[in-house]
């Protein structure tokens, strides 16, 4: 008896063209399908899982809002994901606005670094050192070595040439090492 492969049902552009034409079912089909790695990519740039989750459900609304506008000159997960990057991005732009806003800590010795002895161990350094990174070499490093994209489909989501990538994810690569310096 030989084996079939399950049925993968409707390729995305038939989902696509079914959404349009208002086809729920497809538009499902379409969420379910992607929902996951939006999810995960949207979680590694805010960092929150509740602002996660809704950062992924306002994903879905822009994308279906614009979906018209899909011409397929790329695959529709980079279409997407430039989506979800662009979102997450503008979300983490108010989030820091009000921040700046809230009042100052005083200082403390409480709120003071930690001796040697009490650093936290290197995956929680790593995650710190990503988080301090600025934003476009953050958002490199996190496309390219955390999910996998190649630079030229981080220069397509980002909107800058495959170049400018390389060289971002050579100056945040840079930065951690002295950040994580210590660990060697």
């Amino acid at each position: 008896m030989a084996l079939q492969t399950p049925d993968a049902g409707p390729d995305e552009w038939t989902l696509i063209t079914r959404t349009l034409e208002g086809d729920r079912i497809s538009a499902r089909t379409l969420y379910d399908r992607h929902a996951r790695r939006v999810h995960r990519l949207v979680f590694r740039i805010c960092g929150d899982e509740e602002l996660a989750c809704d950062l992924t459900q306002d994903v879905f609304v822009r994308a279906f809002g614009q979906l018209a506008g899909f011409r397929g000159d790329s695959a529709f997960t980079t279409w997407l994901h430039r989506i979800a990057v662009t979102t997450a991005l503008n979300q983490m732009r108010k989030v820091k606005r009000i921040r700046a806003h809230e009042e100052a800590l005083e200082d403390d010795d409480r709120h003071a670094a930690p001796d040697r002895e009490a650093d936290p161990d290197l995956k929680t350094r790593l995650h710190a050192a990503i988080d301090a990174l600025p934003e476009g070499l953050r958002m490199t490093v996190v496309l390219h070595d955390v999910e996998g994209y190649t630079h030229n489909e981080i220069g397509a989501m980002l909107g800058v040439a495959e170049g400018t990538s390389k060289a971002r994810l050579f100056e945040a690569r840079a930065k951690l090492r002295v950040a994580l310096a210590d660990f060697a």
